[in-house]
């Protein structure tokens, strides 16, 4: 009897200090107001951003392709490898090519023997001919004058004077003629022109040999990134048709499609802070350079892109990035976080504010809008609580108290 008479004491106190516990609670509440999430109003700079994502580009993009029709024999690069300049690309089958190379370079030889044959050869032999006809010449005109002068003494007969003039006349033609070849054979003369002329158009053909030959080996013609390649060994290639498409190196851009209720922030020169969605904790600068003057009817939205004058080595063609754009910017200014502040796109927009454990609604007027933060020019001050408007069920003149968001309702 005596364990049962303290077993219900025992209760009883258990059942007042409860009953004492939940007044407690209740007059705290009471006191207090009631416990709701809250973000305080700061003083400080303020960053008026516009978000937008898109890709990573080059301005130009290269197309490499053949200029013969050959097989393809051998492909070094691969997709997506950066190359320099006079990296060899792609080899092609030159057989054809060398052997037209060997017959080029032997028609030289032949053009320039030819040549020296004229020189070393020709002139001399012409010259010594020359001399030859002018001793026979000269030695003819003796005979002549010799004959014509016993003829006209009576000594000779025509007969003999008419020989001696064909004999002169022959001598003179032969004379006429070792002289032409002279001229000739001289660097002035026809049959050296000819000979150099030759000799120019095998050494061209030789030019255009080892032209076509040093086609058959695609270079890189510039510092780049391979980004398609559609080729592989054994395939025939033509001229015209793309092998492969490089992205040249240089000047890195971001391309995104920004919403054109935006368009009236942005301005040449604004600068943003960018991030591959590869590498989303690492930022790089950049700077707007072009802003599309048509609008996309069809989206709504306007083509914008930022130059990156540094870009980070992983930064790759059509990459997917997103930019935060700064299009303003406040110093020394109240803001606070952008779901405190109701009909923000209205003509009076107005917070619930928390000022002596109650809820007031308060008229402000606003001037920034970021994404998460927005600037309070009037109505609210540094330091005071402010609930969000996700927050539906505390109304104004409801008595609470502030909980910082990031701390458990008690």
């Amino acid at each position: 009897m005596e364990l049962k008479a303290i077993a219900r004491r025992f209760r009883w106190v258990l059942l007042a200090v409860a009953a004492a516990g939940s007044v407690a609670f209740i007059s705290r509440d009471v006191v207090f107001g009631k416990p709701v999430e809250a973000y305080e109003a700061v003083r400080g700079d303020l960053v008026q951003t516009v978000v937008a994502s898109g890709r990573i580009i080059t301005p130009q993009r290269l197309s490499v392709g053949a200029v013969v029709t050959e097989h393809v024999v051998r492909i070094p690069v691969n997709e997506g490898q950066k190359v320099r300049k006079g990296d060899v690309l792609i080899e092609l089958d030159d057989k054809d090519e060398r052997a037209a190379l060997e017959q080029a370079r032997a028609s030289v030889a032949q053009a320039e023997a030819k040549l020296r044959q004229l020189r070393e050869v020709g002139l001399p032999a012409a010259e010594q001919t020359l001399a030859q006809a002018q001793a026979t010449a000269l030695n003819a005109r003796q005979q002549y004058d010799r004959m014509k002068s016993l003829r006209d003494r009576g000594f000779v007969v025509q007969s003999q004077l008419d020989d001696a003039q064909r004999s002169l006349d022959i001598a003179e033609a032969q004379l006429r003629a070792a002289k032409l070849q002279v001229e000739t054979n001289r660097p002035t003369g026809s049959d050296f022109a000819l000979a150099q002329t030759s000799l120019d158009q095998a050494r061209a053909n030789l030019r255009a040999a080892q032209v076509k030959l040093e086609q058959t080996v695609i270079k890189a013609p510039v510092e780049g990134i391979l980004i398609a390649r559609n080729v592989e060994v054994g395939d025939v290639v033509q001229p015209g048709k793309e092998l492969m498409v490089l992205a040249p190196a240089g000047e890195t851009q971001v391309d995104v499609m920004i919403d054109e209720r935006q368009l009236s922030r942005l301005a040449l020169g604004q600068k943003a802070l960018g991030s591959a969605d590869a590498f989303p904790d690492q930022r790089f600068a950049a700077e707007l350079v072009y802003i599309n003057p048509a609008v996309d009817p069809l989206r709504g939205s306007v083509e914008v892109k930022l130059k990156v004058p540094d870009p980070p080595s992983y930064l790759v063609q059509d990459m997917t990035a997103s930019v935060d754009i700064e299009v303003a910017r406040r110093a020394d200014t109240v803001y606070a976080p952008t779901e405190t502040v109701r009909d923000a796109n209205g003509t009076q927009p107005w917070v619930l504010a928390i000022r002596g454990f109650r809820a007031v609604r308060q008229p402000v007027k606003i001037g920034l809008r970021g994404d998460r933060r927005i600037e309070i020019l009037d109505g609210v001050e540094a330091g005071d609580e402010l609930i969000p408007a996700t927050n539906g069920v505390v109304k104004a003149g409801q008595r609470v108290r502030a909980v910082s968001p990031q701390s458990p309702s008690r």
